[in-house]
């Protein structure tokens, strides 16, 4: 038996119940064109449906963040332009966001989340962590991961990019611009917990793997650029083949000074997300290219999840999001 009386779905359409009776018991003699418009007519009846369950509902959202602002605050944007969207239900959002800890204070704040119904997380991939989004999620709270996943917990959902497969898209395009020189690739974490990023750097390896380029790894930065600096002029003063840069963690203006400090040339410079660092980095030429994904496309997603998971709307597949390359010439407004 059909969601929907075959009566609802011929006023939708326009077309007769004896039509759309042929098409849900799938009998023959009946055109594609018209197949099509009874889908269609059930598709527009279940946004209607959505409408109507979202309308005058309130929700409330946490975004629980360890990142370096700049990412933060190009997120938090994205979020709050997106909540009008899901009228007529009422959205809000509260942001719990800090650029370092330890995983301690990661989990002491989720534990602290009282009256939400859904997290949106990036947080390190560590137990202690997974224990607290499955306290969540059997208090009936949704956790969402974003950007860097924690998949041994009860997690509905990850939105964000392939890690590993922009890992490999940055090795090849190191590759292809570096071409018969044999110079050296740094490559700058700002923590080795978060999965994302541990993802991007197997991804990187295995696509430079056979190209006999020596990797060097700086962690432990936290993306902070003061910090990043420091790690990144020792590399370079160790290690005088390195000549390009893979950022998966960020902190790009420090890795710039770092190179202009000691007067060395940086021949390629692979970073991720347009935060507004990159933005400028990108249109002054100091980085080749940002791999980016579209962060209001990422709330959007995160947030349907969570209603989704209420009942609110329906349920769809969570795709990983699909990688921009972003030049100087092709800089999304």
């Amino acid at each position: 038996m059909h969601r929907y009386k075959v009566r609802e779905i011929a006023q939708q359409s326009g077309l007769s119940e004896a039509t759309v009776d042929r098409v849900l018991n799938d009998r023959p003699g009946v055109r594609e064109n018209t197949r099509a418009e009874v889908l269609q007519a059930i598709a527009d009846l279940d946004k209607q449906r959505a409408q109507l369950r979202l309308n005058g509902r309130r929700f409330l959202v946490d975004v629980v963040m360890q990142t370096p602002q700049r990412f933060s605050d190009a997120f938090r944007a994205a979020v709050e332009a997106e909540l009008p969207a899901f009228a007529p239900a009422l959205l809000r959002a509260r942001f719990h966001l800090w650029e370092s800890g330890s995983t301690a204070q990661m989990v002491e704040e989720l534990d602290r989340i009282k009256g939400s119904h859904g997290v949106v997380l990036k947080a390190q991939d560590e137990p202690a962590v997974a224990e607290a989004v499955d306290r969540l999620v059997a208090a009936g709270v949704p956790v969402v991961t974003y950007t860097t996943d924690v998949p041994t917990s009860a997690r509905c959902a990850y939105v964000g990019i392939d890690n590993h497969g922009a890992g490999v898209t940055a090795a090849y395009l190191m590759d292809q611009w570096l071409g018969s020189s044999r110079s050296g690739v740094l490559i700058t974490l700002s923590r080795t917990v978060f999965r994302g990023e541990g993802e991007r750097e197997v991804g990187f390896r295995s696509g430079l793997r056979g190209t006999g380029r020596e990797v060097i790894e700086v962690s432990d930065s936290d993306g902070i650029d003061a910090t990043n600096e420091r790690l990144v002029l020792d590399a370079l003063e160790r290690h005088p083949g390195i000549e390009a840069v893979y950022s998966p963690g960020g902190g790009n203006t420090a890795t710039v000074a770092a190179f202009d400090t000691l007067g060395r040339r940086c021949r390629v410079f692979i970073g991720h997300d347009l935060d507004a660092d990159n933005r400028r980095l990108l249109r002054d030429g100091r980085i080749s290219v940002v791999l980016h994904n579209d962060l209001r496309a990422d709330a959007r997603l995160a947030m349907r999840v969570i209603l989704a998971q209420h009942g609110a709307l329906p349920a769809e597949p969570v795709r990983p999001t699909p990688i921009q390359v972003v030049t100087p010439y092709n800089v999304p407004a």
